[in-house]
């Protein structure tokens, strides 16, 4: 038995177990009783759930993170560290890699840590087929997930809405004259898969041309970033803008580029997308979308602190990006 049986065996929300625990206030008498009722029903008492609500915890919270070479994921769980420790909880990460089992042993390791949440950075722990094990960790501890969306009970999903921001880029670019268009990405994931829906709704709202081959799928290393554009090219595809999920295959394209004598942004505009350190150096400097990694997990923490203390949270917050103009592509 757990918070969620206690929950629904007497007919109120989580966060109001949460608070009668807490001694919050705010609950009906009548409600507060039924509560205690079920707890007696069932043979618990409030230490029982005192871990799972924060309460007597361990002041631990689990981070869940693919790569922390990623220069994305690396601020990310940087910013969540931080965050955690200046509130008096300290962050224990495990790297999983992208195998699925290795997520869900990572998870389990976590979980028998008696960690009091666990984080997930990055949509990469949203697995297209079967996210149970999200959903069974959930019913122990809250979990939230950066730039994914779960709606499970005790999930909080906080994202930047990149699609949107990726649709932008289009418009202007078109607003700009350009009009034959490269996209590349590295990694399938949710977030991934809203950064090219954003990407293909902006062409057809300008009503852009465009096929298959113009999406171009690489390998997460700067060889096969310039490798793609290299073939692009060979292949006689003519194209001004190149659009890339993350500034790393920007770098790999601006290369590539630079490789064949065409002019950045001249000939080909580039833009990128997390605004990292790699935008700012390199040359040209990168046009990127910034998709705000530091305000996703400051909300983050201040989400999962909202959860301790029992209070009415959202289960799903959007953050909304910016375009950041450099060089590649003056906006």
């Amino acid at each position: 038995m757990n918070i969620y049986d206690i929950a629904n065996k007497a007919g109120v929300s989580i966060a109001t177990v949460s608070r009668i625990l807490n001694n919050k206030g705010n609950v009906r008498k009548a409600t507060e009783q039924k509560v205690l009722a079920v707890m007696e029903e069932l043979g618990y008492t409030p230490n029982v759930f005192a871990r799972a609500l924060g309460l007597n915890s361990i002041k631990a919270v689990g981070v869940l993170c693919s790569d922390v070479s990623d220069i994305f994921y690396a601020k990310a769980v940087s910013v969540i560290e931080s965050e955690l420790r200046e509130q008096g909880y300290d962050a224990t990460l495990y790297c999983t890699g992208h195998n699925i089992e290795d997520k869900k042993w990572a998870l389990s390791s976590l979980l028998a840590k008696k960690v009091d949440a666990i984080i997930l950075v990055g949509s990469v722990f949203q697995d297209r087929k079967d996210n149970s094990h999200i959903k069974e960790a959930a019913k122990n501890v809250p979990v939230v997930i950066i730039n994914g969306e779960f709606e499970f009970d005790n999930t909080y999903s906080i994202y930047c809405a990149e699609a949107k921001a990726v649709e932008d880029v289009v418009d202007l670019l078109v607003e700009r004259g350009r009009k034959s268009f490269l996209y590349m990405y590295d990694i399938d994931s949710f977030s991934g898969d809203k950064k090219r829906n954003g990407f293909l709704a902006g062409l057809k709202k300008n009503g852009v041309k465009f096929n298959k081959k113009r999406i171009l799928k690489c390998e997460r290393n700067f060889e096969s970033y310039k490798t793609a554009v290299f073939k692009a090219l060979d292949s006689g595809i003519k194209f001004d803008a190149i659009v890339c999920s993350e500034d790393m295959l920007a770098v790999g394209a601006i290369k590539a580029l630079a490789e064949r004598k065409l002019s950045v942004p001249d000939e080909v505009a580039v833009v990128g997308c997390n605004n990292s350190i790699l935008a700012e150096s390199a040359t040209p400097t990168i046009t990127s979308i910034d998709n705000k990694v530091e305000a996703l997990c400051v909300d983050t923490v201040r989400t999962l602190l909202d959860v301790f203390d029992g209070k009415d949270v959202s289960h799903i917050k959007k953050i909304y990006a910016n375009i950041v103009g450099r060089e590649s592509f003056i906006i």
